[in-house]
């Protein structure tokens, strides 16, 4: 396990956050596209819209990040966060980056005071399955995930 560093994220991190972003995008099938992945996370920045933790390796290169958007539960009247994005460069993989950010989520979401995060992930992906229940995250089993997409 090599030394990785978590910090949130600034507007200045925005050329750094992109390629990563770009490639966590094509994982899930979609075109490469820097320039819509450096737009993305640069409005998401300076709007405040969402807390991004970044991972830096011993020599302070990117090698991951998490992208954490703030929301409500209705039903426990109360603040959450959405933990929507999670990517760790196939080359530093199996370092710890990956539970390094999630711990650092945790730790984001307690001191802001939320409730609890959720994800979701593809069900094909079985690596973070394991890692995700590795540190304490459980499977919803109660509610099913539905969506629609809308058409402009």
């Amino acid at each position: 396990m090599t030394s990785v560093h978590i910090r949130p994220a600034t507007t200045d991190d925005a050329d750094t956050i992109a390629p990563l972003f770009d490639a966590y995008r094509q994982f899930y099938e979609q075109a490469p596209d820097l320039a819509g992945a450096r737009a993305f996370i640069a409005e998401r920045l300076e709007r405040e819209e969402s807390v991004i933790l970044l991972a830096l390796d011993g020599t302070q290169t990117a090698v991951g990040f998490c992208q954490l958007y703030p929301t409500f539960c209705s039903v426990e009247a109360a603040p959450i966060y959405t933990l929507y994005d999670l990517f760790v460069s196939p080359s530093a993989r199996k370092t710890g980056a990956g539970r390094s950010l999630l711990l650092a989520a945790e730790a984001t979401a307690r001191a802001h005071g939320k409730v609890r995060m959720d994800l979701t992930t593809a069900h094909t992906n079985t690596t973070a399955q394991k890692l995700y229940e590795s540190l304490g995250w459980t499977l919803d089993t109660v509610f099913r995930a539905y969506n629609k997409r809308i058409s402009p």
